[in-house]
């Protein structure tokens, strides 16, 4: 029955409390567990919190066990969670099948518990994600999620069916965190940006000021070497000048030899013209000789030791050396270096730009995530009071009409925040700037308190069952498990909530332990957990009742152990008009 529903299909759990070895075999829609007090039906809930939150202590364990193991399956192929699952567990590289999700803990008393999905070793933290999205367990404790301040954001938004603003509004507010991040950035490393700046134009102002010019330095080189060595150069000058047309008192210089080689070849070609040609080439060196010894000549007389400018000289080249030691091994380096300094400054000044450019951005983009911020709150104020009106209508039925509900939006100032409204700047998160909270004033003339302050047991039960019933399509938790919702509770509201139960089963597969009849009768599915003592040991079995066995147990929830004639017929009657009502709402 209500096989689509039944997405918790098994459990199994072995040594925990007084149960030795139990396997669960579970229906879709409405589950009810009952039995006597002590038989173990809460431990049964315990093992799938267990199980859930990866967590057991250590006294749970069945004594004269080492470990206690919980393992259930899940049918999610066809639930509108699987896609999300799927790609949770693929990202993890979780091995996924076509229709089953297993889940198992093994919890040792020596040494680090097992936790595995799909026979995939996993994180608690995983573990505690998926399972948050499976199943939401409502109980006496301090867990329920729905006492939680932090959830009612979440409940009101899938009541509101604002979701798409919510994520387009945390787009928004994630590109904005984005954008502050690297202001930050950039203006954490502005200090040592504006030093790097002042160093790079000192040095680039040091090298242009030096004017270089590549080969400057060996061409000051030679001139620093010709001025040190003017007198030498002087001599050896003369003496090239001298032997090639002067007079060295010996005997004919070069020239003059060279211009009797070139009369003697003259007279030589007019008697045989075959020299022509070798007589042309010596009048052409008489020529480049000449013209040589005037330039040695010329350069002889040039020659002239300037101290001064060997002081300049000198001056550039250590100026340039002063340079090369600083930034290169060489002219062209230097200028290379220069030309690295000129780009880098260039971006320097760009981030500076950018800085100015983000904090332009930043500012739009406040603007309009106050605009979307003003929207979706306006979208859960409008919800909010269909919502308080829905359940205040529920917790009526409950017999809970003095009960007043409201759903208290707030936003909180912050400069630094997003513009709001009435020239408010307010905080926000990526769901949005609204805080919600639901409040409760559960007798007339009480102020309004925190829902997580209401103290009767009973009041838990029921405003947890009105909150679901008008959340009831809202909620996206396919499992949602009632630990004894009936404490506190007497037979006339038992059987509204067994009704309301049954009707938010169409929707979830809801699991419940009530000690109470008019809950149980209502059930698609009815199972009892009893103990039994072997030998020394007690252990607690879990059993499906077929009809007959159901009317027992019914009928000694109305009249005790000993199942009165009358007992058993008022069970058969709760029975029938259970059925009788339940295609009443089906027809």
């Amino acid at each position: 029955m209500f096989k689509e529903k039944r997405l918790l299909a098994e459990l199994k759990v072995k040594s925990l409390g007084i149960i030795d070895e139990l396997t669960w075999c579970l229906a879709g829609g409405f589950n009810v567990i009952t039995g006597e007090t002590g038989a173990g039906k809460s431990l049964v809930i315990d093992a799938i919190e267990a199980l859930l939150d990866g967590r057991l202590e250590e006294e749970s364990i069945r004594y004269g066990a080492d470990s206690s193991r919980i393992e259930a399956v899940f049918f999610i192929a066809k639930n509108p969670l699987w896609p999300r699952l799927r790609e949770l567990l693929e990202e993890k590289g979780i091995a996924v099948e076509e229709d089953d999700l297993v889940m198992s803990c093994e919890f040792r008393r020596q040494g680090r518990s097992v936790i595995r999905i799909n026979g995939s070793a996993v994180t608690r933290g995983l573990l505690r994600e998926i399972g948050r999205l499976l199943v939401d367990i409502h109980g006496q404790s301090e867990h329920l999620s729905l006492f939680d301040k932090k959830h009612h954001l979440d409940y009101l938004d899938a009541y509101a069916h604002c979701t798409d603003k919510r994520i387009e509004f945390g787009e928004s507010a994630s590109r904005l965190y984005a954008l502050k991040d690297e202001l930050a950035k950039l203006k954490q490393a502005v200090a040592e940006r504006v030093h790097r700046q002042e160093i790079l134009r000192y040095q680039n102002d040091e090298i242009t000021r030096a004017k270089l010019k590549d080969g400057e330095e060996d061409e000051l080189e030679r001139k620093r070497r010709v001025i040190s060595s003017c007198e030498k150069l002087k001599a050896l000058a003369y003496e090239a000048y001298q032997a090639l047309n002067g007079d060295d008192g010996v005997g004919p210089v070069a020239l003059s030899r060279l211009n009797e080689a070139i009369r003697s070849m003259q007279s030589l070609v007019a008697l045989d013209p075959s020299l022509k040609t070798q007589a042309d080439t010596l009048e052409s060196a008489l020529a480049g000789i000449e013209e040589t010894a005037r330039d040695i000549r010329s350069y002889e007389e040039r020659l002239e030791y300037d101290p001064r400018e060997l002081e300049e000289i000198e001056g550039r080249l250590e100026l340039i050396h002063t340079i090369k030691k600083k930034y290169g091994t060489s002219v062209a380096q230097v200028l290379e270096h220069q030309k690295n300094i000129d780009s880098e400054l260039a971006r320097l000044e760009s981030a500076t730009e950018d800085e100015a450019r983000l904090e332009n951005d930043i500012t739009r983009l406040k603007e309009e995530l106050g605009r979307q911020a003003v929207l979706l709150s306006l979208a859960r104020k409008k919800a909010a009071a269909k919502f308080e009106k829905d359940v205040e209508e529920e917790l009526g039925e409950l017999n809970m009409s003095q009960v007043r509900f409201e759903v208290a939006i707030r936003q909180a100032d912050d400069e630094g925040g997003i513009p709001f409204d009435k020239g408010r700047c307010v905080a926000f998160t990526r769901d949005g700037a609204d805080e919600v909270e639901f409040m409760v004033s559960t007798n007339p003339g009480e102020p309004l308190k925190p829902l997580a302050a209401i103290a009767s047991t009973g009041e838990v039960s029921r405003f947890t069952l009105a909150i679901k019933m008008v959340l009831a399509e809202a909620d996206h938790t396919p499992v949602l498990v009632f630990d004894e919702i009936d404490i506190g509770v007497g037979g006339r509201s038992g059987d509204v909530i067994g009704k309301k139960l049954w009707s938010l089963a169409r929707h979830h597969q809801i699991i419940c332990v009530t000690h109470l009849p008019q809950i149980a009768v209502f059930a698609d599915a009815h199972f009892s957990v009893n103990k039994e003592n072997e030998g020394e040991r007690t252990t607690s079995n879990l059993a499906v009742l077929e009809v007959d066995n159901r009317i027992k147990e019914l009928a000694s929830m109305l009249g005790g152990v000993s199942r009165s004639e009358t007992s058993v017929k008022n069970a058969v009657e709760m029975v029938q008009k259970s059925e009788n009502w339940k295609k009443t709402q089906t027809s």
